[in-house]
């Protein structure tokens, strides 16, 4: 386990900005832009118009998925030489869905700070506004372009009970929620779009009604979709296949104990022993 703290030594800040109105912003960040020595961002132009409108001067280094990676070396030699370096995505918390994850790494491996500031990502407030249970949920992201890879991945998400939450572009939308359809059946749902913007909107139905009419619908879109709600006969099965149900969708073994003796309705300790009794 590698363990590091904080300290005076050059850093690399992820800085969250505003995915829609430019005032959701917080005061640490519009510090951080202020204070770094240089600031990667996704595109030029749009971290421009962030920085004008708090009259922020600042050096620019365009950083996004296709140079990410040829950038690694520039960065840390700026760390070597003391300087503090922020990074910021066009909308949104760094490498959520977006670019930073490689200099991040990078920078952790060379021994080097890596700071998160908290801030704006749309997921949070599309989930809370949802109308759908908020936990447990697990973020996905944007699912596969390829239609036959997209089915594939909604296949290995079908019989999780947590709420699911997916981005997705404006083209792609009313094919994934076909897919969606075919392989989740027809779950309640909540499209989220232009957050925090004008023509913010959230439409909460199943999705078979929603398909009709989100060919007319435009902006930047939000996904949640409601867990698996099918009633499992848990009495079909042993402690150990009930275990596993959980832990081949990757849950840990610890959580899924958990899991089976709340829906067992026993003792956790009743499970653990039997589970590694059986196992």
């Amino acid at each position: 386990m590698i363990q590091h703290s904080y300290d005076d030594s050059a850093s690399l800040y992820l800085i969250p900005t505003p995915i829609g109105n430019l005032d959701d912003i917080t005061v640490r960040a519009l510090n951080t832009l202020k204070q770094v020595d240089v600031l990667l961002c996704e595109d030029t132009r749009d971290t421009g118009l962030l920085l004008k409108k708090y009259d922020i001067k600042q050096t620019l280094l365009s950083c996004h998925e296709y140079n990410e990676d040829k950038i690694v070396g520039k960065v840390i030699d700026y760390l070597e030489k003391g300087k503090n370096i922020g990074l910021v995505t066009d909308q949104g918390s760094p490498i959520i869905s977006d670019p930073g994850y490689i200099i991040s790494r990078a920078v952790i491996n060379a021994g080097y700070n890596v700071i998160s500031l908290p801030g704006a990502t749309a997921f949070v407030p599309a989930l809370s506004m949802s109308g759908i249970e908020p936990s447990p949920f697990l973020f996905y992201g944007f699912l596969s372009a390829k239609d036959s890879k997209q089915k594939v991945e909604l296949k290995s998400l079908k019989d999780l009970k947590y709420t699911l939450i997916f981005y997705e572009s404006v083209h792609r939308m009313e094919k994934t929620l076909k897919n969606m359809l075919e392989v989740l059946g027809d779950r309640n749902i909540a499209i989220c779009r232009e957050i925090s913007k004008i023509h913010e909107e959230v439409c909460r139905d199943k999705i078979s009604n929603i398909l009709q009419f989100v060919s007319q619908m435009k902006g930047e879109f939000v996904i949640i979709v409601e867990g698996n709600k099918e009633k499992v006969d848990y009495n079909s099965l042993d402690v150990v296949e009930h275990v596993k149900l959980y832990t081949e969708d990757g849950i840990s073994e610890k959580d899924a104990i958990k899991l089976v003796a709340k829906e067992r309705n026993v003792a956790k300790s009743v499970i653990y022993n039997e589970y590694h009794n059986r196992k």
